[in-house]
């Protein structure tokens, strides 16, 4: 156990492993965990270049290594360096970005090169979903001022946010990606230590936001317009559970589990947040199509969670059992575990 008493020994040991064992270097412990396909986050700008090594490399037994697209900082547009990003952008685009026009066509070109290099993932930190109306002329001329360094009022960072979200949905439609949306959350509170430490440092908290008109709204709209593509939505807060798990409903067809509520995340990724993301998917959707658990963590030793997500799928499932509540059909239950642990999400990313 850890504690004071071992915590030095302990320390020691699991630094001399990493150093000098190959069973613990990041191949040898990714095998050890049967780790299959593994799925960076990465900016529109990124060279991927470890991809590039990773891929001549790569022994038999070694998982596969896809980037995943992270488009975050081309969307906020109320940031301070959005200037900046949008200069490299064009740098590694060879896109001259003179209008919001330019950025998506800079954008798009490196959503080419991301597929070349295997992705079939985009991922976005939204603190909400937008529903505010736009017109091209006006995103055109809400791009222009921050260019310039012009202040932007809310109403226009949340139309030019509504209006790229579309974008980038319509862009993984087209190249048949799956789109994934994390909301909920209220980043960076504590400016004297983002001033210190700079971005996702840990002064991060579950947010409130009435979203749910605004993502039926975008969702709909995409569905209209046959852009919808595969869906996995998390949310920060626990509250909103049961909002995602009735709203699955409303889009799915097409492939079974098309929309996803994606497991618990962040703060939710914790015995209680898991028990009450799936209970709620449980009552109001269908459990047995759900993809999983998701290690999103900068920590590249969270394998481990994946088998802390499987005990507590099974304990839910047999306390039922249990209860009266389910069939003792072990056969049945055991298929539907496999299911949600490994073959949903296989079957529904389609990596590989």
């Amino acid at each position: 156990m850890l504690s004071p008493k071992t915590a030095r020994e302990i320390f020691d040991e699991c630094n001399d492993k990493l150093a000098n064992d190959p069973n613990f270097t990041a191949r040898g412990l990714m095998r050890h965990y049967n780790v299959e396909c593994v799925c960076t986050t990465d900016d529109p700008v990124d060279d991927l270049h470890n991809h590039i090594e990773y891929a001549k490399t790569r022994g038999a037994k070694d998982p596969l290594m896809i980037p995943a697209w992270r488009p975050d900082k081309a969307m906020n547009i109320e940031k301070p360096e959005f200037a900046k990003y949008v200069e490299q952008l064009a740098e590694v685009s060879g896109v001259n970005i003179v209008k919001f026009a330019d950025m998506v066509d800079a954008l798009k070109k490196r959503h080419e090169f991301f597929e070349q290099m295997g992705s079939k993932l985009s991922d976005h930190g939204i603190e909400e979903f937008y529903d505010e109306e736009y017109t091209d002329s006006q995103i055109e001329t809400i791009f222009e001022k921050a260019m310039r360094g012009q202040q932007l009022s809310n109403f226009e960072i949340r139309q030019f946010k509504h209006c790229f979200l579309t974008v980038m949905a319509e862009m993984d439609a087209d190249a048949g990606w799956t789109q994934q949306f994390h909301y909920g959350a209220i980043r960076d509170n504590n400016t004297a230590m983002y001033n210190q430490l700079g971005p996702d440092t840990g002064f991060d908290s579950i947010g409130e936001f009435n979203t749910a008109k605004a993502m039926s709204k975008f969702l709909n709209k995409l569905n209209m317009e046959g852009k919808l593509t595969r869906t996995i939505l998390y949310t920060l807060n626990p509250c909103a559970n049961e909002v995602i798990a009735t709203m699955l409903g409303n889009f799915q067809g097409g492939e079974p589990g098309k929309i996803q509520f994606g497991s618990g995340w962040w703060f939710n990724d914790q015995m209680d947040g898991m028990i009450r993301q799936m209970n709620a998917l449980s009552v109001l959707g269908l459990l047995s199509r759900f993809v999983g658990m998701l290690t999103d963590s900068r920590s590249f030793l969270s394998y481990p969670r994946h088998e802390y997500f499987r005990r507590i799928l099974c304990n839910l499932l047999g306390n039922d059992v249990e209860k009266g509540l389910l069939p003792d059909d072990r056969e049945t239950l055991a298929r539907m575990v496999e299911d949600i642990s490994y073959n949903n999400a296989r079957r529904y990313f389609k990596f590989y």
